[in-house]
């Protein structure tokens, strides 16, 4: 049976690989269900958990979140199902669609009915991961793979959407396995992401989703302190459209509005009342000055034990 709530940590990617090894093998001996990596403007974050991942059991393996876009799906389930490979199938897939400012002003690429293109790209991924061939002539997305891919002794890892959205939540609850959020608070978790998911897959005939919620953690005595510093390092978060609209939801105006901040005490029961909102997976993000982020990290800990 699944813990109620499973406890990891973001990394810190823009190390050098042993550095993050390191976080990795302290993560797995502090007794962490999972560690995630972002795919920003740093390394290849299915690489770096590969490599990474190889030398370290014991421990899931995240990412949050892929963007879909610069990688056709076959492409990225050959990545994902090696990663799977290398690290003895612990690799928990989370994908996203990035933003439009990322994929059009940087890529050069279309962002036109981002919602169809996830769906499209689905239709691709989930067969291939699970080793099937895929005939999938998308609008958008177009795959034929007229062979399974040819790799043995894997399973297909967890694909979790980045689903914010009512159509996007729902088309994660209906087709894959669970969705991973971000800038979103633990009420709009319980009246907004929960609701929505969990019905598209019960509806669906799917499983209970999950849902992975990260959020910024500072355990702090100067709370005040610790809330400006969270919203210095995450200003840009609340000008990109889809998380200011959660933040509005939310009736916040920046992360630190809904982060996890205060005492050991204070911040468990934060943790607690996201548990109790239907979270299944909570990955800390966690800011601060060296010993608050050793205590941050000491109660997570804890909290992965218990």
């Amino acid at each position: 049976m699944a813990k109620p709530l499973r406890i990891g940590s973001m990394l810190d990617v823009d190390k050098p690989l042993p550095d993050v090894v390191a976080q990795l093998r302290r993560s797995a001996d502090a007794g962490l269900d999972h560690a995630f990596a972002s795919q920003i403007f740093g390394p290849d974050t299915l690489t770096l958990l590969a490599v990474a991942g190889s030398q370290v059991p014991g421990i899931g393996l995240g990412t949050g979140v892929i963007p879909v876009y610069p990688r056709h799906p076959m492409m990225l389930a050959q990545q994902a199902l090696t990663v799977q490979m290398a690290t003895g199938d612990r690799l928990i897939l989370g994908i996203g669609l990035s933003h439009q400012v990322v994929v059009e002003a940087m890529w050069g690429m279309s962002y036109d009915r981002p919602a169809r293109y996830m769906k499209e790209y689905l239709a691709s991924l989930m067969p291939l991961l699970r080793g099937e061939t895929v005939s999938s002539p998308g609008e958008r997305v177009t795959t034929n793979a007229y062979t399974p891919l040819d790799i043995h002794g894997v399973t297909a890892p967890p694909v979790l959407v980045a689903a914010l959205g009512s159509a996007m939540l729902k088309l994660a609850g209906t087709v894959a396995d669970g969705t991973c959020t971000w800038m979103t608070g633990t009420r709009t978790i319980g009246e907004h992401i929960v609701p929505t998911i969990r019905a598209a897959a019960e509806e669906a005939g799917r499983p209970a989703p999950r849902v992975g919620v990260a959020l910024p953690v500072s355990v702090t005595n100067d709370a005040d302190t610790a809330k400006a510093r969270i919203n210095e390092v995450t200003a840009i978060y609340p000008n990109l459209p889809s998380y200011k609209a959660m933040l509005d939801k939310e009736g916040a105006e920046g992360a630190a509005d809904i982060a996890f901040v205060g005492d050991e005490e204070s911040v468990a029961a934060s943790i607690s009342r996201l548990a109790e909102a239907g979270a299944t997976d909570f990955v800390a993000s966690i800011i601060g000055d060296a010993e608050e982020r050793d205590r941050s990290f000491a109660l997570i800990s804890d909290l992965a034990r218990s």
